[in-house]
């Protein structure tokens, strides 16, 4: 029997509670149950730091809208704490506020502290300082380590009480996080890393917050805690103790993008698929990652080589808009899933198998008053006809669950997509003119270093974080070389390097420059007579930590083994595994080498004679000289900029320029094209790095995509041939009414000529839906009404996307009509799929009669 009662009471003392109304957080093994109501937990990460305060009151209700009753996030240890104890929880850093937020739009909340987050974030949420204390061991039995963690992990959590933020206070929060995804690497820490996690369970309850405390991808995970599954899949998975709910932290919505990438697409039916599997399976607490992605401001980008985008391919995009069909056919499965909710809460549940096993047929039976909900699925590639005698026939798609009210009619299938899809282009607002910008440059002082001048010195090549405290993505390493003879001498200089991307020079003139994860770079020199300047500068982009390409998911398997005993690809593949390479993840990742770290550094002449510079002393400087100056911030005053004869395609260059806001109130990108990597601010505000030269291999993207058969990241790919990222969000609160400034810094060397402001507007919207349901067309804000209808047909139209419908072989006359009554010039309208609705007989058309629209928001 399901939901048989093992709860257990979470609530605070009442010295913590005081005056506010707290709420009951228990749990069996089929519900969250607040204050004795029974629930199911539909929830959706929106990481506060990768939008704007402005932005998350609206984020947070599409959220809501779209049919979520959660929103979780992560908390980002090296945003908050820079440096050791020095803190900052302003602006976006403000997870308060955002929880607040949270709360004020009637959701729960999911606080996952870690403090390790991976989520592709710069090193992992680490601050780098931590790495610097000197015999600490991140994430083991390490006492340093678990002290500075404690400190963190207390300092959020007397945050939140202070504030009143979890359940139990009368707050949001229902859930809070310890660790994460540890369990996926932990083979190599031995029995240490055994008790660390005895420990973390111990040190997160004696917090006290009142609400259960979780693990993710920690089998092993303590009783005091709920262990819990990430994946693209999560049906298969069992918690480790019967008694606990089955929770799903991270049901990746898309993929992340890495520069010189594809960008990667899940679709709407398949990740459907999955959540209805999930619950079919018997879940009870299913979140998004991401719901909404949002952008990697600043230097917080994990790497190497995440890209400034953190789109994720979300139900709400990068901006905010919705990502139409996956938004609407997702909250469609959300209403249909809350429907039933009292009784996969409270039921006895029942399977049975058809079709050789390929089609499920799982009853929820009420233990209150009998009523049933089912899900039937179909896991094969082709669709299957199934008998359920008295409960009827049913038509499963391939690969899909159909979610049958009363067992006896369909309500929901996850492959029948009966939304519209948005094409959202990027374009200039129809009320403004093309600016043409003046531009301003200076170059970014090199003399110093190119003379070999820095901030302190050393007998060894540093490691770069040891040296930067990540204060800054470049580094000068700087010695000096004696020629002894009396002419010029050729050599090669070899540097082997840690990442990413190197320039080296000498005599203040740059021989080469390379990019890699790593790599050893070698280049022709010429040395003078006498004394010689060697200057290698260093640029990171997202610390490199690759350690281990990581299992990520396994679907409907458990992983039979520890991560440790995988010695091979070949191993993974046997295993079905699921498998990526993030860099800022792995085992003892935080102690992978930044820079040249250790080098060597050699110089090898025409004898093929070798010198080692290893030993050299080194001098060293942090950052650029503007980044110090703050060139970045138009009020700073520290830059000469220099006027017209505009200077292109020359490396650490800076520029300047001064543009209108683009009308309206819709998203604002700004498109780089021309540029080739750096850095862009708005009024000082830091939009990210940038690198528009690098562009996806032109192969791998033939344009079809079938949602059928598991997911992986490499499946769908899109934008072959072109830059990984073109245009940057430029949040609508970094902009002035008036005039505004875009300072960029340039790396490598860029033509700033063509960069242009642009809004993100929802241009096309089409949609197809079968009888029996109805159609919602949106232009999803912005100002924008439907302006024309450019096909509509009733009957057996041909085609499922924007562009590809065309007429069938039946077709209601008053199909056009029907539609320009019922939306032309509105922000959005709904259509009742019916006969009636189209002034047809009963015996018109065919078995499953859709209706096909394609229209223009202008």
């Amino acid at each position: 029997m399901r939901g048989s009662w093992v709860s257990i009471l979470l609530i605070a003392s009442l010295s913590l509670i005081g005056s506010c109304s707290a709420a009951a957080v228990e749990y069996d093994s089929s519900a969250v149950i607040i204050n004795g109501e029974r629930k199911i937990i539909l929830s959706g990460s929106i990481h506060y730091p990768r939008s704007t305060v402005e932005m998350w009151s609206d984020l947070i209700q599409k959220a809501k809208d779209g049919g979520l009753d959660t929103i979780e996030t992560y908390i980002f240890w090296n945003a908050h704490e820079p440096r050791r104890r020095e803190y900052n929880f302003t602006g976006n850093l403000d997870f308060v506020k955002f929880f607040q937020k949270v709360q004020e739009a009637g959701l729960h909340g999911i606080l996952r502290i870690g403090p390790y987050a991976c989520a592709e974030w710069n090193y992992g949420g680490f601050p780098v300082w931590l790495h610097n204390i000197p015999e600490i061991k991140f994430r083991t039995d390490n006492e340093i380590f678990k002290n500075e963690m404690q400190t963190f992990t207390t300092k959020i959590v007397n945050m939140a009480k202070e504030a009143k933020l979890f359940a139990s206070q009368g707050g949001p929060i229902i859930l809070a996080q310890i660790e994460n995804e540890y369990g996926n690497i932990m083979g190599p820490y031995g029995e240490a890393g055994k008790s660390y996690v005895q420990w973390c369970a111990q040190m997160a309850v004696a917090q006290n917050i009142g609400v259960p405390w979780i693990m993710c991808q920690q089998s092993d995970a303590p009783s005091t805690v709920i262990n819990t599954c990430n994946g693209f899949y999560c049906d298969a998975f069992t918690p480790n103790n019967p008694k606990n709910l089955k929770i799903w932290t991270e049901n990746w919505t898309g993929w992340f993008k890495k520069w010189g990438q594809k960008d990667p697409h899940r679709t709407a039916e398949d990740l459907a698929f999955s959540v209805a599997r999930f619950f079919q399976q018997n879940g009870v607490v299913q979140n998004y990652y991401m719901y909404h992605g949002g952008t990697n401001f600043g230097r917080t980008s994990g790497g190497p080589y995440i890209t400034t985008s953190y789109d994720y391919d979300a139900p709400l995009d990068e901006y905010g808009n919705l990502n139409q069909p996956k938004w609407g056919h997702l909250k469609k499965l959300h209403a249909a899933l809350k429907l039933g909710e009292k009784i996969l809460t409270n039921s006895t549940v029942k399977a049975t198998k058809y079709s050789d096993g390929w089609v499920e047929l799982t009853t929820f039976t009420s233990n209150i008053n009998g009523e049933r909900l089912c899900f039937l699925s179909n896991t094969k590639m082709d669709d299957l006809n199934v008998d359920l005698q008295q409960d009827g026939n049913y038509s499963v798609p391939a690969w899909s669950v159909s979610i049958l009210q009363d067992c006896n009619q369909e309500i929901y299938n996850t492959a029948k997509v009966n939304v519209q899809t948005s094409l959202i282009v990027k374009k200039l607002h129809e009320n403004d003119t093309p600016q043409k910008l003046s531009w301003e440059w200076a170059p970014e002082p090199t003399k110093a270093a190119l003379l070999g001048r820095g901030g302190f010195k050393a007998t060894q090549l540093l490691e770069q974080k040891a040296a930067t405290n990540d204060q800054s993505d470049y580094l000068w390493y700087m010695t000096r070389v004696v020629n002894n003879g009396t002419s010029m001498k050729n050599v090669t200089l070899r540097v082997k390097y840690s990442g990413q991307f190197l320039h080296a020079f000498v005599n203040g003139k740059e021989i080469g420059s390379q990019n890699d994860y790593s790599f050893t770079f070698e280049k022709p020199a010429l040395l003078k007579p006498g004394r010689n300047i060697i200057s290698l500068l260093s640029a990171t982009v997202g610390l490199q930590v690759l350690m281990l390409t990581i299992v990520r998911t396994v679907h409907r398997v458990q992983l039979p083994f520890p991560l440790a005993s995988v010695n091979s690809m070949k191993e993974f593949s046997q295993n079905s595994l699921s498998y990526f390479s993030s860099q800022n993840y792995g085992e003892f990742f935080d102690e992978g080498p930044e820079g040249i770290a250790g080098g060597p550094v050699e110089l090898i002449d025409n004898s093929n004679t070798t010198t080692d510079l290893s030993s050299n002393e080194w001098s060293y400087k942090v950052g650029l000289v503007g980044e110090g100056r703050r060139f970045y911030n138009p009020t700073s005053g520290h830059a000469k900029w220099v006027s017209g004869n505009l200077r292109v395609g020359s490396a650490m260059t800076w520029y300047k320029t001064t543009f209108r806001a683009p009308s309206g109130t819709e998203p604002v990108v700004v498109d780089l094209q021309g540029m080739g990597k750096g850095h862009a601010w708005v009024n000082g505000n830091s939009l990210g790095r940038f690198w528009p030269t690098l562009t996806a291999d032109p192969n791998g993207c033939d344009g079809k995509c079938d949602y059928r058969g598991q997911y992986k990241e490499n499946k769908c790919l899109s934008n072959c041939g072109n830059p990984t990222q073109r245009w940057y969000h430029v949040p609508r609160s970094f902009i002035n009414n008036g005039s505004n400034t875009l300072i960029l810094f340039e790396e490598i060397g860029g033509n700033p000529s063509n960069v242009s402001f642009q809004i993100t507007a929802t241009e096309t919207i089409c949609g197809n839906a079968y009888e029996g349901t109805t159609l919602e067309l949106s232009c999803n804000g912005g100002g924008r009404t439907i302006s024309d209808i450019q096909f509509a047909s009733f009957g057996d139209a041909q085609g499922s996307t924007c562009g590809s419908f065309q007429r069938g072989s039946v077709e209601a006359s008053s199909s056009l009509s029907v539609v320009e009554k019922a939306c032309i010039g509105k922000e959005s309208c709904s259509i009742n799929i019916l006969k009636t609705t189209f002034a047809v007989e009963d015996s018109f058309g065919v078995d499953n009669n859709r209706l096909a629209v394609q229209a223009v928001c202008k």
